[in-house]
């Protein structure tokens, strides 16, 4: 949700096994919530860094459009310059590795930013509804690429945030971009969510 005028998140470590930097200010979450923005970022986690020529060709869109969204995703802090390549004559991009992206608690955000909280969580709720066909409809075929489990335990919110917090030091163990990847390696979408069973 970075907006002119708002100050800059900090620039995170993008080695491998970094520390992970929280992002839950309300402007800058604003920057994700677009889908070209979420397809921008995911071209660069699964291919790695890129021009907005090349983000042109790969995503379909004008370099106008691309160079306007790709502002928006560095002041936000999700993206920043490829420093290995000063000398190109286009700016190559990255997306900034070690980031927990975190809404902030919905007492804490005004009207405006709880509807632009709501219109990145209807974002990611399509793509993880469509993840979830792929992982039913492919599980087969996947030659064990694809991994998943489901449970119920009986936990207090404490418990909850604890599990959360061991899930996150797990991806940032296993946390790797397309630069670093040997060459058996794919990527791979990962996700996990907790909700109180019905009664």
């Amino acid at each position: 949700m970075s907006d002119e005028g708002e100050s800059r998140p900090a620039r995170a470590p993008t080695e491998p096994g970094g520390e992970r930097r929280t992002v839950s200010d309300p402007a800058a979450l604003k920057a994700l919530a677009h889908p070209l923005r979420l397809k921008i970022l995911r071209h660069l986690a699964v291919s790695g860094p890129a021009t907005s020529t090349t983000l042109t060709a790969a995503l379909g869109e004008n370099t106008g459009t691309l160079s306007y969204h790709l502002r928006r995703l560095e002041s936000g802090g999700f993206i920043e310059d490829v420093p290995e390549r000063p000398n190109s004559r286009e700016r190559w991009w990255r997306a900034v590795r070690g980031l927990d992206v975190r809404r902030p608690a919905q007492d804490e955000m005004t009207d405006g930013e709880q509807a632009v909280a709501g219109a990145l969580d209807r974002l990611r709720l399509d793509e993880d509804i469509e993840l979830a066909r792929r992982f039913t409809e492919g599980h087969g075929e996947s030659e064990g690429w694809m991994r998943g489990s489901r449970s119920l335990s009986h936990l207090t919110k404490d418990e909850v945030t604890a599990f959360h917090d061991a899930y996150l030091d797990l991806l940032t163990r296993f946390a790797r971009g397309p630069e670093e990847a040997p060459p058996d390696a794919k990527p791979v979408l990962l996700r996990w969510f907790a909700l109180p069973a019905g009664q």
